[in-house]
């Protein structure tokens, strides 16, 4: 993607169905083209211009695709980039019913449907991983929009501070700002789930005819990164953010069938969504000066993602169906209008003003010992960059005075605080020059302002005749009371100041040069497949005989004593162990062979796991060894002296190159080494509760076959109590109740898949909160000490709480 400008990327996703009007939507091979072709409405008339064709060309198309493919193909680079400092925003937009949320969220019961949110939330905690060299700081925000009134869908977490006054956005240097909107610090991917599920649950929903479970407003979920380098001491960070947008699905009142509040809340989405188009209609023309963000509140909190520095990709949803193919083309229309807004992605760097102060410090400090070197170089050991001191000055302003009176032929410049001074000096003695300038012509002179009317009529009243320039011809004139002396000579005008004549002609060249002038932004981790066992069939033929024979013994020795004594021949059964050994030959040998086959592949496994471990043992004392070699090297260089070339770098030896050389692949191999381990532990913990339910469901069958063969019910126990077929130290618990059923399918659901130990912890200790505020919350029985305690009435135990924690075993 083109971080300088680029436009807004759609893809378009269509919802599976087994309705999808393959006769009126066509899907280009090229996977970026959508052909349309709706049918005539014979309802219309006879002069009937409606449209028929539309092509639509998008970015892509997401037919039939899954959660996985959705996520790489569309989120996955905005993650990426978010961490690099852009900002990044994805839409989803559609009718109601389309798949926006199931995008989004996802199923949030099942790991594996999980929608672009989660899996955006591991991509982040991945990334950091991988960053050791930066502090990344990670906060989460989400807020909802229900009928044009904003609220915060983490305000109930106990934390949260309560009475805040109603939310309102700002603008400020970091862009759009929600006030009274919570941002919640989270340290690692299960607390940012957690946040994301407690704000699922306060969502406004609603049914109507095409969608059980409608989002009825818009909802805006915001991960805030903050970057600042380890390795660096600059006062620079990075600060970005990703907003997911959920926008609520657009709504045909005549197909929902919605009354009373459902109509209400969808006259607030279709206007909230109308203004969204207005306003990328609105961006797209580059003529049109004002862009009407502020006409609703969806729009006001995109403006930086509608045409900003950010990385925006929408993704429109699409019911292909024949009756909503009307909804469709809306939808794809919108979606070319999108693809009209233009986008500059830019890096979001700030500077810390606390950090930037010391720097500067710092350097000014630098810069002084640099300039006290220099001075000594120089023989100027007496110089000082102090500011001047009240002697200084007065010393200053007797040099320009003798500089001005001839008596000082030149002044010996020190610093630049005392060039400043000087001039300064300068400054102050011109404009006392020209006051004094001024003083002597208004003892000499009357001054008559000629701009001022009543000045000159004043003037010409006391016989002050003007020329035609507006200067004045005669200096007096008989009044009657003394005499008149005639016309001045020319002789008796002042001559013109030089200081004055100087004056006026700088304040001339000012006013020329004032006057004004023309201006010519590692995906998530696989799933580990499940390896189901091989299940083969084939057996040899002594196998085969021995069983045959094994069979027709136990046959024979059943009917004997069996016919002959009746309830004598069960009162002696065989042994468990000898009947178990038999049973795995005969009835068993099928589970019994997978078992062994489990076996040993977990044998196989963790003979892997020791000779990988051992090699990262080697190549760990390997990698000390070379540090320790470029240890000496580096100081037996240091000792010599460092080599530097024509350039002023330095230079290192052959040996050395080699040893950093063979460092790094070392390093390389051992991070390979290691994650390849971590992985095969994971798979070994699976073999090892794959080896543990064969063996299990291996003694289930025995004692379901002992019992038929050999005993009454009165005489029934089973073998996991006798400790047949059990591992040295297995214990076995009594029966497990719903709770621990419950906890143990949701552990063998999260061995097949262990990154998603955090989706599901989040996900219980949410469940596990809400269970718990509403029966706080409920009206509670008086208590009477004599009343009976009603036996249908349940208990409240340990054993019936709801799971806190998913804990991974190894």
């Amino acid at each position: 993607m083109n971080k300088r400008s680029s436009k807004v990327r759609v893809f378009v996703r269509t919802r599976p169905t087994d309705k999808f009007a393959q006769d009126m939507i066509e899907l280009n091979p090229d996977g970026k083209t959508v052909n349309i072709h709706a049918k005539k409405d014979v309802k219309r008339g006879v002069v009937n211009n409606q449209m028929l064709d539309w092509s639509f060309k998008m970015d892509g198309i997401l037919h039939n695709a899954s959660q996985d493919k959705v996520y790489e193909e569309v989120a996955s680079p905005l993650v990426t980039q978010l961490l690099d400092g852009y900002n990044g925003t994805l839409l989803c937009y559609g009718q109601t019913g389309a798949g926006k949320t199931y995008t989004m969220t996802g199923a949030t019961e099942n790991y594996k449907q999980r929608g672009v949110i989660p899996r955006a939330i591991a991509q982040v905690y991945k990334e950091i991983e991988d960053r050791p060299e930066q502090a990344i700081t990670v906060r989460i925000s989400y807020l909802e929009i229900y009928n044009e009134t904003m609220f915060d869908l983490l305000s109930t977490l106990p934390y949260s501070i309560q009475g805040l006054p109603q939310m309102t956005i700002t603008e400020d240097e970091f862009g759009i700002n929600i006030k009274g909107l919570s941002v919640h610090l989270a340290h690692n991917e299960e607390e940012a789930l957690n946040l994301l599920f407690e704000g699922e649950t306060n969502r406004a929903i609603a049914s109507h005819a095409l969608n059980s479970v409608s989002s009825r407003s818009h909802c805006i979920f915001t991960i805030h990164v903050e970057s600042r380098s380890r390795t660096e001491s600059n006062a620079k960070y990075i600060r970005s953010k990703f907003n997911l947008v959920d926008l609520a699905g657009s709504e045909r009142l005549s197909k929902t069938g919605s009354e009373g509040k459902t109509q209400q809340e969808a006259v607030y989405i279709n206007k909230s969504l109308t203004f969204l188009e207005q306003t990328t209609i609105a961006l797209a023309d580059r003529r049109r000066e004002h862009i009407p963000y502020r006409q609703t509140k969806l729009t006001h909190c995109l403006k930086d993602s509608l045409g900003g520095n950010c990385n925006t990709i929408m993704i429109a949803n699409v019911w292909g169906e024949a009756k909503q193919i009307e909804e469709t083309i809306s939808t794809m229309r919108f979606a070319t209008r999108m693809m009209c807004v233009a986008v500059n992605p830019a890096v979001n760097e700030f500077f810390d003003p606390a950090l930037l102060v010391k720097k500067l410090e710092k350097e000014i400090r630098h810069l002084k010992h640099e300039l006290t070197m220099h001075d000594t170089l120089a023989n100027r050991s007496q110089v000082s960059y102090e500011p001047l001191s009240d002697t200084q000055l007065l010393e200053v302003n007797n040099q320009v005075r003798r500089y001005l009176d001839g008596s000082l032929d030149e002044i010996d410049i020190v610093n630049i605080r005392q060039i400043q001074s000087i001039f300064g000096t300068f400054k102050s003695m011109v404009s006392q020059m020209d006051s004094e300038v001024e003083s002597r012509l208004r003892q000499k002179y009357t001054i008559i302002d000629r701009m001022d009317p009543n000045a000159v009529a004043a003037a010409q009243k006391a016989g002050v005749v003007f020329d035609e320039d507006g200067g004045a011809t005669y200096v007096g004139e008989v009044d009657g009371q003394g005499f008149g002396i005639g016309v001045a000579p020319a002789s008796s005008k002042p001559a013109h100041s030089s200081v004055v004549s100087a004056r006026k002609g700088r304040g001339r060249k000012a006013k020329e040069r004032g006057s004004p002038q023309p201006k010519g932004v590692s995906s998530p981790s696989p799933t580990m497949e499940r390896a189901s066992p091989v299940r083969n069939g084939n057996v040899g033929p002594d196998t085969k005989e021995s069983a045959v024979r094994t069979e027709t013994a136990s046959v024979a020795g059943s009917q004997g004593p069996a016919a002959e004594g009746g309830a004598q021949g069960r009162a002696t059964p065989p042994l468990r162990t000898v009947a178990f050994e038999e049973f795995k030959h005969e009835k068993g040998k099928e589970i019994n062979k997978i078992l062994v086959e489990n076996k040993d592949i977990l044998k196989a496994k963790r003979k892997d796991c020791r000779d990988l471990a051992k090699s990262i043992n080697m190549t760990k004392q390997e990698i000390d060894v070379t540090r320790n070699t470029i240890e000496k090297l580096r100081q037996e260089k240091a000792e010599q002296g460092d080599f530097v070339n024509e350039e002023g770098e330095m230079v290192i030896s052959e040996e050395e190159f080699q040893m950093i050389r063979k460092l790094k692949e070392l390093k390389a191999s051992y991070r390979g080494d290691y994650d390849a381990l971590r992985q095969i532990k994971s798979e070994i913990q699976y073999c090892q509760k794959l080896v543990d339910q064969c063996r299990q469901r291996l003694v289930n069958e025995f004692d379901n076959w002992y019992s038929e063969c050999f005993l009454t019910t009165e005489e029934g126990q089973s073998s996991a109590v006798a400790g047949v077929g059990a591992r040295p130290g297995t214990q076995y618990d009594m029966p497990e109740d719903e709770g621990e059923k419950f906890e143990r399918l949701q552990s063998e659901l999260l061995m097949e898949n262990p990154d998603s130990a955090s989706f599901y912890n989040a996900k219980m200790r949410t469940d596990r909160r809400q269970i718990l505020e509403s029966a706080v919350n409920q009206p509670q029985p008086h208590a009477s000490s004599n009343r009976p305690r009603d036996v249908t009435s349940p208990t409240i135990t340990i054993r019936n709480k709801p799971p806190s924690m998913m804990i991974l075993q190894n």
